[in-house]
């Protein structure tokens, strides 16, 4: 029988929200796979940074630009034993600087996607999904990667009409 992971990284604290900052407990790609959560029959697992960015959203954003021009790889606070019994993989991020937040590369790195479906989803303020789905062809040959879902943040709450459109699409509604 087929199985679905739900992976996603998702920030909190002090987020832009259409020209705005505001403090927030969960993060906008929480929300959207707590929807999806409810939707699908999934497993989740949300993929953390032993040191994470600053609450502080400006400050956040640099230390992502940081990472990313070193092409750094965060240490995560866990990983799955194992993606094996998995056949499709949702992965959930937010547009960091065009791409993927490097933790979400660390998470991939650890794992052998050949033979796997994964479903991009990528929440953003206006960015959409830049060039993370090029990127994740990358990082994961011998998967299929489909096209992606780009999802406004700030109407995260309200993502579950496009969500069904998305997962009926890919199969898994």
């Amino acid at each position: 029988m087929a199985k679905t992971l739900i992976a996603y990284f998702s920030r909190a604290d002090e987020n832009y929200f259409g020209g705005a900052m505001r403090y927030v407990k969960v993060g906008n790609t929480e929300i959207v796979c707590d929807i999806m959560k409810k939707l699908i029959p999934a497993d989740s697992f949300k993929i953390e940074m032993k040191e994470p960015y600053s609450p502080v959203y400006m400050t956040c954003i640099e230390e992502a630009k940081r990472d990313l021009r070193a092409k750094a790889r965060p240490e995560l606070v866990s990983l799955p034993a194992s993606i094996d019994e998995y056949d499709t993989v949702v992965l959930a991020y937010p547009n960091y600087w065009g791409t993927m937040p490097m933790a979400v590369f660390t998470f991939l790195e650890a794992f052998d996607f050949s033979g796997k479906t994964i479903l991009p989803l990528c929440t953003n303020e206006g960015s959409g999904m830049g060039g993370s789905e090029r990127d994740l062809r990358r990082a994961c040959p011998g998967a299929a990667v489909k096209a992606g879902l780009s999802v406004t943040g700030s109407a995260a709450a309200n993502a579950e009409g496009s969500l069904r459109r998305y997962l009926s699409a890919n199969g898994l509604l």
